[in-house]
């Protein structure tokens, strides 16, 4: 079928292929290229569609959004057009995210405003919740551990997205991940109207958000980065209930969602989700970091146990399993400060678990499962404290056939010492694992996820790391020699003593002070694209 964009048109549904629509006569294939297929959804600045790129080999699928102005005065299109732009613009600055959808194209047709991207196949938040019914304790934090790491890439980039819900999260059929769409609300310090005499623009006059997810400092057009914080903590409130913000009461005299009564959590994950709802923005988390900060500090076996789903499959006991597995090395992370007692009885539970599902299934030692290890940590008192780690170990042989299988999730792995060179492991998700010492000389890692990873003394000469994202990661000694990092995201990542002798760092976010550190020469291509000693 081709679709119509003629917004007046009364019967947009064509045949396959039509050169103009039967009922309008509007030519159909968008810019010569752009065969739109169906709508996908409407809100109150435009329209999004299905479509295919007939300008590249196979026809991909792309998703179309037309900016729909409410009308056609000088001053309404000089709003939209601005409107366009700042969401072009943004996604063009954060698109290089695995988490995010990339953009494609952009143009202004008939005064008609288009943006093109790239597609996400998968169900969105509200859908999985209506299918497979609400999230437990543990999904909601396997969810937050997901998601509170990007909308903190976001906010590092000076961007409030302000439409944060169920609506605009889709778990990407590809990989599992969660991927934030539709940043046409979104407010940064890039593109601002003119400013009324009240102080606000035309732009934030308009574009604020989903009522119920937005937080009154919000709907008072003053959005802050907290704000999304906010948004995020109602999200949770729906995984739990199913029930959206219009059908929840409110207190009267503070103004407070009512959400406790209804879900049965731990204590713990209720004074947060609490302090994220705070009406009062002073009082919120005023950062993602701050959140995960606050979940990554308590050992909550209880809740673990219980499931990923309150309705679970087979594939949700996995993912909940993993989930105990990552719990584990979180907590243990000594950045948190967390005691060891709870962190020693999650561990043991999963060690047991393990144990017991190898005792009734025959399993052996060697065969890809995960592994315990001991680590020694250092107090603050220098005295050596003994904490048990749970790592996930592959060899060489079962991750290139796992990632040929489909799979693209190896976060809080092993992968130390392994020979990957020349490997093809695009749009990876290696977030916090250890890469050690691992040769990856020549691999193709183009948008993969290194964030948080272990990447110490790793060969990554000549790879391709475009648009890949190593925020936090530990590059100390790596060779990256003739690597391709153009769009990479390199921003507090440890590169003390990496080799970025003739790399492509074109476009790539990362400061001088990182790359003072490194080891650079006359081939080195800097981020404004010279070449050049650093």
């Amino acid at each position: 079928m081709s679709y119509c964009l003629n917004p007046t048109c009364p019967n947009p549904e064509n045949l396959a292929y039509s050169q103009r629509c039967q009922s309008c006569g509007s030519q159909l294939l968008l810019r010569d290229r752009y065969q739109v297929i169906k709508p996908l959804g409407q809100g109150g600045f435009g329209a999004t569609f299905l479509a295919n790129d007939q300008g590249l080999p196979g026809e991909p699928s792309c998703v179309i959004k037309q900016l729909r102005p409410s009308g056609s005065a000088p001053h309404v299109l000089q709003m939209a057009r601005e409107l366009f732009e700042r969401e072009a613009k943004t996604l063009g600055k954060i698109g290089n995210h695995p988490q995010v959808p990339r953009l494609l194209d952009y143009f202004e047709d008939h005064e008609q405003f288009y943006l093109v991207q790239e597609y996400i196949s998968g169900d969105t938040l509200q859908e999985e919740v209506k299918l497979n019914g609400i999230l437990s304790e543990t999904g909601v934090k396997q969810f937050l551990s997901e998601v509170l790491p990007l909308l903190q890439y976001i906010h590092e980039q000076k961007v409030i997205h302000r439409d944060i819900k169920p609506a605009n999260l889709i778990r990407r059929t590809q990989d599992a991940r969660m991927v934030l769409i539709d940043f046409g609300a979104v407010k940064n310090q890039i593109s601002q109207g003119a400013a009324s005499p009240s102080g606000q623009t035309a732009l934030t006059a308009y574009a604020i958000g989903t009522p119920g997810f937005a937080p009154p400092e919000q709907m008072a057009m003053r959005p802050v980065y907290a704000s999304d914080i906010y948004a995020l903590g109602v999200t949770c409130i729906y995984l739990l209930t199913s029930k959206t913000p219009k059908d929840l009461d409110y207190n009267p005299n503070t103004g407070e969602m009512m959400w406790e009564q209804l879900v049965q959590v731990s204590d713990h994950l209720s004074n947060v989700l609490r302090k994220m709802l705070d009406v009062s923005v002073r009082s919120r988390y005023q950062s993602a970091a701050e959140v995960l900060r606050a979940l990554e500090i308590e050992p909550y076996l209880d809740s673990l146990a219980k499931g990923l789903l309150i309705k679970s499959d087979s594939g949700s006991k996995e993912r909940t399993h993993n989930y105990l597995e990552n719990s584990a090395v979180l907590s243990n992370h000594p950045s948190t400060g967390v005691s060891n007692t709870g962190v020693a009885q999650v561990a043991a539970a999963i060690r047991a678990r393990r144990a017991k599902a190898a005792e009734a299934g025959g399993l052996h030692q060697g065969s890809g499962m995960a592994k315990s290890s001991t680590l020694a940590n250092s107090n603050s008192n220098g005295s050596q404290v003994q904490n048990s780690r749970v790592e996930r170990k592959l060899d060489t042989q079962s991750l290139l056939t796992a990632y040929m299988k489909g799979r693209r999730d190896f976060a809080l792995h092993n992968l130390n010492l392994l020979n990957l060179q020349g490997a093809d492991l695009s749009q990876t998700n290696f977030h916090s694992a250890q890469l050690q010492k691992t040769n990856l000389q020549g691999a193709n890692l183009h948008n993969s996820d290194f964030g948080r990873a272990s990447l110490t003394r790793a060969n990554l000469k000549d790879a391709n790391l475009t648009k890949a994202y190593f925020n936090h990661a530990d590059l100390e000694g790596a060779d990256l020699r003739g690597a391709d990092l153009s769009n990479a995201y390199l921003s507090n990542a440890n590169l003390r003593g990496a080799n970025l002798c003739g790399a492509n760092l074109t476009s790539a976010k990362i400061s001088d002070e990182q790359l003072a550190l490194a080891k650079t020469n006359w081939m080195t291509v800097r981020p404004n694209g010279k070449r050049g000693l650093l």
